[in-house]
């Protein structure tokens, strides 16, 4: 929550890779500086498991703090990092690494398919995409999506889903192409999602999630 007259702060969990990745990360920074800000909050750091990866070049492109985290990924650990940075909420984007010990009601995570049926710790990048356009091809499904959830911490991509985007699959689609389009949206919803759950116009109580004013519905997968 807000305190002092000061903007939400969120921490930022973001994987990556080697050789690139962060767009996520990115986008949430850029929109927390758009005029008026998309998401009023300010990132105030960014966690990566890759050292040089992608994500660090973003965060020094950016000037927002980095911390390279080589594990263990335990409870103690991630509350660790919370602390460090006196983080309000945080913002999973592109984190492959199992999030627990942490506030459900202040975790969000964001996942590039349908869930809870893509979810789990083999389910992400390219293999979501795969998963769910083999389900299509078996005529079980006729469209992906795109889910923001709270994290319980219980399992992989598992906690109350607070919003999820249908995303349509065509007949001539492949993997690489319905990422692309599952990444635009992933980019069009984000920040502004993050931005109602930040402000308290979705919020997690007692394991349900709720919703104020013209916040939208979660839109059933």
């Amino acid at each position: 929550m807000e305190s002092n007259g000061e903007r939400t702060r969120v921490l930022v969990f973001a994987s990556g890779d080697e050789k690139g990745g962060g767009s996520g990360f990115q986008e949430l920074v850029e929109f927390s500086r758009t005029n008026p800000p998309v998401l009023d909050a300010k990132i105030i750091g960014v966690i990566s498991n890759h050292q040089n990866g992608g994500v660090c070049r973003r965060a020094d492109a950016l000037h927002i703090p980095f911390d390279y985290w080589s594990g263990p990924f335990d409870a103690k650990a991630y509350r660790t990092f919370v602390e460090k940075y006196q983080a309000d909420f945080v913002m999973c984007s592109g984190w492959l690494k199992f999030v627990r010990g942490l506030d459900p009601a202040k975790t969000v995570n964001i996942h590039p398919g349908p869930l809870p049926r893509f979810g789990g710790p083999k389910m992400y990048g390219h293999y979501v995409h795969e998963a769910v356009m083999a389900a299509y091809h078996r005529g079980e499904i006729t469209q992906s999506a795109v889910t923001m959830h709270f994290v319980d911490g219980i399992a992989y991509d598992n906690g109350p889903i607070i919003f999820q985007m249908p995303v349509l699959i065509r007949p001539d689609d492949d993997a690489e192409t319905l990422a692309k389009r599952v990444n635009e949206k992933e980019r069009a919803w984000q920040s502004y999602i993050l931005n109602l759950v930040v402000h308290q116009h979705i919020y997690l109580r007692n394991g349900q999630v709720f919703y104020k004013g013209d916040a939208p519905k979660r839109l059933f997968y």
